[in-house]
């Protein structure tokens, strides 16, 4: 965790001009030799990751941070999560291509653009007006549709419901009986559950309706908070 906060997304990210250099890419597959070492075995998450070039979610007076396998600030309380996080929690979906997804909490972009990168319809919501409107803005300029909504992630998008996948990018205090109830049938939600430290829930929902819980470790997130953000 940060005890002060850094902006690390300008505000004039979507201007930004985006490369992709040998050094970058270098750094990536390091990146991704290090979340393999730590248990990451998924090769189509593995893959997704090596895609995405992760410092196009940085401004450019933070490039130094963009390859390091931690969590790093973007705004509004908001961090773009750990490189490890992302694809431990990515892995726990079992994603496949064509499958609709609803992330809870868009943020900086980076882990919608992992999902589309695998072949997701990807819907995703943020409750903080200015990363919304930010990220709304820049990320069709990586090539990728991810339909984003302003709103709160504790009642999902009902109207687009129902959902393969749901994933929580922020701890709950408890599980939201919306999400659960947005899932298909055979589908999954992932969400970090707690308050100060939360353990990764796995929950799928079986074809008779009834739900079976998984915990796979302990982290660390920002809160899910309700309701939208105040502009």
């Amino acid at each position: 965790m940060y005890s002060i906060f850094v902006p690390s997304i300008s505000r004039q990210m979507h201007q930004k001009i985006l490369e992709d250099t040998y050094r970058h890419r270098g750094l990536r597959r390091k990146l991704i030799d290090q979340i393999t070492v730590k248990g990451i075995t998924d090769r189509a998450v593995l893959d997704a990751m090596n895609a995405v070039p992760r410092h196009y979610f940085f401004d450019s007076s933070f490039l130094e941070f963009a390859y390091a396998d931690k969590p790093f600030p973007i705004g509004s309380g908001q961090t773009i999560s750990q490189p490890y996080t992302v694809a431990f929690q990515t892995a726990l979906l079992q994603l496949e291509a064509g499958m609709k997804v609803l992330e809870v909490g868009t943020g900086s972009g980076y882990q919608a653009s992992i999902l589309a990168e695998m072949g997701a319809k990807v819907f995703s919501i943020e409750r903080q007006k200015n990363l919304y409107t930010r990220t709304r803005d820049f990320l069709p300029r990586l090539g990728y549709v991810i339909k984003t909504f302003y709103g709160d992630g504790y009642k999902g998008l009902p109207a687009f419901a129902p959902f393969d996948r749901i994933l929580v990018t922020a701890g709950a205090p408890v599980i939201p009986e919306a999400l659960k109830e947005q899932l298909k049938p055979e589908g999954i939600l992932v969400i970090p559950v707690g308050e100060e430290i939360q353990k990764m829930y796995r929950i799928i929902k079986g074809a008779d309706g009834q739900f079976t819980e998984e915990m796979h470790g302990s982290f660390r997130f920002v809160p899910l908070l309700q309701k939208k953000a105040q502009d």
